[in-house]
């Protein structure tokens, strides 16, 4: 059984290859955005060797000219090889470039004149090559969330969720995450730093995280934030959201936001990909 894949994304210009190139990329695709066609013989040769796991799931993007030569040379090798074409319609296509006032591919290569005359031409080199994909979107009313969606389902070569959590404890003294999507001040609860032989140690450690998590306050907080993190993170997934950060506060960064991240890091990891930081953690005081 092929335990690699190549998909070959193409389409018309405008269309969208650099928003699915992204995402592709985010659900763990090696993605190369423009491979020049005279190196693709070396990167065959990569891809046979097997020594680089970056090349089991590879997304390479082609323009509507180099395609036909990528497919000739990608549809033999002993990998699972798919094509994602994308394209709008005329009328979207027109819009969005003069939107982004970017120069279509065919007036560069001077095969058109006019921005019309080169999105008919490009239609037309695709005509008999658009048989060959394996999955088409029309991207005419895509939202990206809706792209996203689409290619994952199709696309998706693992079940690890693409939706991430970084978890971040941190000391309000130094100043709050600024890469935090959520902040919650956690301040209220009962302060080891209070009792003398808890104060030199952290969140990490035994002693301190059951100090805090003992308390009633404690156990009512976590039972409500859970609950609403438990919607907040699938609600997130629906919309498309790559990527999420919690930041927890304490004063200093060392006692109870330590041990309130680590246990929302063991609520989730299995769940979702999760990642926790100690920003403000020190080994001992």
């Amino acid at each position: 059984m092929k335990n690699k894949r190549v998909i070959l994304v193409t389409g018309m210009s405008g269309a969208g290859k650099t928003s699915a190139m992204g995402i592709l990329e985010d659900m763990g695709y090696h993605a190369i955005d423009q491979y020049p066609p005279q190196l693709i013989g070396p990167l065959l040769k990569l891809i046979n060797k097997g020594d680089d796991p970056r090349l089991d799931y590879l997304a390479l993007a082609t323009s509507a000219m180099d395609f036909p030569l990528f497919l000739m040379r990608f549809e033999n090798i002993d990998s699972d090889v798919r094509v994602l074409f994308l394209e709008a319609s005329d009328e979207e296509l027109l819009l969005r470039y003069k939107f982004t006032r970017r120069t279509h591919p065919m007036l560069i290569s001077n095969m058109a004149s006019t921005l019309e005359e080169a999105i008919q031409v490009e239609r037309e080199m695709f005509t008999a090559m658009k048989e060959r994909a394996y999955y088409t979107v029309d991207t005419t009313f895509l939202k990206h969330n809706e792209l996203k969606q689409k290619l994952e389902k199709v696309f998706s070569f693992t079940t690890q969720p693409v939706f991430t959590i970084s978890f971040i404890s941190f000391g309000y003294k130094n100043g709050v995450p600024m890469d935090a999507d959520l902040l919650f001040d956690v301040r209220f609860l009962k302060n080891p730093h209070w009792v003398e032989e808890l104060r030199g140690l952290s969140g990490d450690d035994k002693e301190v995280y059951d100090y805090v998590m003992v308390e009633e306050q404690t156990q009512m907080f976590l039972k409500k934030l859970k609950e609403f993190l438990d919607y907040a993170f699938e609600e997130y997934v629906k919309e498309g959201k790559n990527h999420f950060t919690v930041g927890i506060g304490c004063t200093g960064g060392q006692h109870r936001s330590v041990a309130i991240t680590n246990w929302l890091y063991e609520q989730y990891e299995d769940k979702y990909k999760c990642f926790k930081n100690h920003r403000d953690k020190k080994d001992r005081l």
